[in-house]
Formats: structure tokens, C-alpha cells, sequence
């Protein structure tokens, strides 16, 4: 049986504030029906909470997904039923590009991600759908997807089982349904993939305490901890701790916790405020700032795709650069591997050519080459084009003379 990677992932509790963190549970979840995902096969649901917590680590996967599903989608426009395709991949009016951004995502936070397929016996139609990861199981003979709505409280009589592609079976609804599991490679793993980013955990839980520790001061008005010593009158010790609670309820707050110690009446009154000063601001500064650091490198991303560095200036040939290097490592591959198993399905299912389709690529700020004509750039972009024409056969060093020329 496949063994968890780590047992010190963090979550957040459903039952606590939103600001409360704990490890994983070590319980283990008792079926024969399916593997688990993580020792107590809540992983998927723990990786998810996490990316809702740490803002850098949120951003790279959010971009990461928008640059591997691109902009959209080059075909030959002579295969009406691969542009419908395109268009409209499913019965909810998805376009094929909103399906792989979905996979896409999913692939950059749990490192699994999951397609269905849908045909009939005459291969007909084909619909495809995104499959929430976090409902998603591989079944103990590793031939099928278990799909349910909650695996916290898991029965086998709620569960739908669909088979791996390239394996089709008949639905209750006459339906013949497959599922593609996509998943990232790691050692000693089988039956689920690892997140690229999963050596990044800690530093993710910690520019999320970081990020918490900060907006516990602002909501304290950044005040300081300390003593407070109150000289006055009380008849017993339950009077005095009375007197500190309601001081401590009116007074105090987090981080800048107040210590009330009540003391007995004397000849002079000395109450006074000892404050205890903090001298690490700078400290944690530099931790949460090392722990972006770390969750860029643990993602292999790049810091200005993602806008982490537009406080020392915005630097187009910087970001044009890093989306080169990005594009050729990174996100290339990423592609192939999503569009690959849906090419291979169309064209075995409805018998049409998928080699012209392609996805458009755009760099976050444009600069073509002077010596690329119009109709190349318009055609790089994803927009019509028509080689014949003759405005479109000028170069584009010569459109930025022109506006020159008729700026002055």
C-alpha cells in the first residue's frame, strides 16, 4: 500500500476560527474499496485549505494555471466539429479552454488531476468535464476513479465508479463514461501524484503565520504587551481576580497581551504599566520575505510572473525573459501532457484530425520582433489573418515609424 509523503501537513479546522492551524490527524480511514490519499486520505482537502491561507503560494498556482491553459486555441477552421469542440466542450457550455485551466489548476495544487469523458455506443458526441480532485479516489484494483461529495464520511452506496481511460463502461444512463487521471511523477508513490511544490509546505505554513501575526497587531492598534500593576482595595482574592478579568476584557488584546496584577492598598498609590517591547519586527520580516523566497523556488516559478517583485520596478525584459525560460521548462510540457490524452480521445472517438490544434501562448506584455510581418503577429496571437493582404504584409518595424512619424 502506497505510503503518505508527510504527516506534518497543515489544514485548518472547519470547527475553529479561521486563523487556527493544526497537523493533519493520523487516523486512518477503513476501506477496502479504495487507496487513501494522505495517511488519513484527507490530503487533497488539507492542500486546498492551505492555498486559501498563504498568499504567495495561492498566486503562483493561479497564474501557473492561467499561463499553461494560454489564450485560447489555434485549429483548422475547415474541421467544423473540432471548432464546436473548442467552443463547447460539454452539456454546461465549457469552452475547451475553461476545462484545461480547471486541470490545470488542479494539477498545480495536488499534483492529480481528473477529466471525464462521455460518449455512446455510436460514438456520436464526446463531452468532456472537469472532476473535482478533492471528490476523486483510485479504487483498490487501480482500474477506476471513485467519485464522492464528501470522503470525511465516505459510503461505498454513494460512490460512482468510473474506469481508467482508455476503458469505457455503460452507464444507468446509457451513457459510456471514462476518466483520465493525470498525475506528477515522484518515487514510491503509485496511486496519487506529489505537488512540485510539496518540499515548499513548511514555508507555506509559514508566510501564513507570518501574514496572521501581522493582522493580530493591526487589530490590536499595534499596541505593546506588558504588566499593568493596580494598587487598590479588595477583600479577598477572588475580588482581585474578578477586578483583573474585567480589566483584562476592557483593556487587553492580541498580540499586545496585558498581564493585571492586583495588589494590596498602601499609603501611596503605585499603579503603573511596565511595557515589554518587542525588538523583532525585523525578524519576522526577513522570515516571511525567505519563506516567499522558498515557495517560489519549491514551485520552479519564476517571481516576476507572479508579481512579486514589483516593488523594486516594473521590468517588461525582466518579466519577457523569465516567461521565455518559463514557457520552454515549464509550461510547454505542462501542455502537451493535458492536451495529449484529449487529442488522443477525439480523434479515436469521433475520427477527427487533431494535429492543427494548438494552444495560443501570449507573454504577459507584448514585444514582438521588428522583422515579424502583420499577419505573423496576428496569427501568433490567435487572431485572423490574411497573408494576402497587403497591410498585413508589412512589417511591424515599419508601423512603429509610421506612428512615429505622425506623432511628431
Amino acid at each position: 500500500m502506497e505510503k503518505a509523503k508527510t504527516k506534518n501537513i497543515i489544514c485548518t479546522s472547519a470547527q475553529n476560527s479561521a486563523d487556527t492551524l493544526y497537523a493533519l490527524s493520523s487516523a486512518k480511514v477503513e476501506s477496502k474499496e479504495f487507496w487513501r490519499w494522505g495517511s488519513d486520505n484527507n490530503l487533497p482537502e488539507a492542500l486546498a485549505v492551505l492555498s486559501r491561507r498563504a498568499t504567495a503560494h495561492r498566486r503562483i498556482i493561479n497564474d501557473k494555471a492561467d499561463y499553461i491553459s494560454g489564450k485560447g486555441f489555434n485549429y483548422d477552421c475547415t474541421a467544423p466539429l473540432l471548432g464546436n469542440i473548442v467552443r463547447r466542450a460539454n452539456g454546461n457550455d465549457e469552452s475547451l479552454r475553461q476545462i484545461l485551466n480547471k486541470l490545470a489548476f488542479d494539477k498545480s495544487l495536488f499534483g492529480n488531476a481528473f477529466l471525464e469523458l462521455v460518449t455512446d455506443e455510436n460514438h456520436s458526441f464526446l463531452s468532456l468535464y472537469h472532476q473535482d480532485a478533492t471528490h476523486c479516489r483510485v479504487a483498490k484494483d487501480s482500474q477506476h476513479i471513485l467519485l464522492h461529495h464528501n470522503w470525511m464520511q465516505f459510503r461505498p452506496s454513494e460512490a460512482i465508479s468510473l474506469p481508467l481511460y482508455p476503458a469505457f463502461e455503460k452507464q444507468s444512463d446509457g451513457t459510456l463514461r471514462s476518466v483520465v487521471h493525470y498525475k506528477d511523477y515522484e518515487p514510491m508513490f503509485e496511486h496519487y501524484g506529489v505537488p512540485q511544490y510539496i518540499a515548499g509546505l513548511n514555508v507555506s505554513a509559514i508566510a501564513y503565520k507570518t501574514d496572521r501575526w501581522n493582522i493580530a497587531r493591526l487589530d490590536n492598534s499595534f499596541q505593546l504587551s506588558g504588566v499593568m500593576m493596580i494598587d487598590n482595595a479588595v477583600d479577598s482574592e477572588e475580588e482581585a481576580s474578578r477586578l483583573a478579568r474585567m480589566a483584562e476584557q476592557r483593556f487587553a488584546g492580541k498580540p499586545g497581551q496585558v498581564m493585571f496584577i492586583i495588589r494590596d492598598e498602601s499609603s501611596d498609590d503605585n499603579s503603573r504599566f511596565i511595557p515589554l517591547e518587542s525588538q523583532n519586527d525585523g525578524d519576522w520580516k526577513e522570515l516571511h520575505d525567505q519563506a516567499t523566497s522558498d515557495i517560489v523556488v519549491a514551485h520552479s516559478w519564476f517571481r516576476s510572473l507572479s508579481g512579486l517583485d514589483y516593488s523594486t520596478g516594473f521590468s517588461a525584459e525582466r518579466i519577457l525573459h523569465e516567461y521565455e525560460v518559463a514557457l520552454n521548462t515549464v509550461i510547454l510540457g505542462e501542455q502537451s501532457e493535458l492536451l495529449e490524452p484529449i487529442t488522443h480521445a477525439i480523434n479515436r472517438i469521433l475520427q477527427i484530425d487533431c494535429s492543427s490544434l494548438e494552444i495560443i501562448n501570449r507573454p504577459p506584455t507584448r514585444s514582438k520582433p521588428g522583422y515579424m510581418k502583420v499577419w505573423e503577429a496576428r496569427k501568433a496571437d490567435g487572431l485572423e489573418y490574411d497573408e494576402s493582404d497587403e497591410e498585413q504584409q508589412k512589417f511591424l518595424a515599419e508601423l512603429g515609424k509610421t506612428s512615429i512619424k505622425s506623432d511628431n
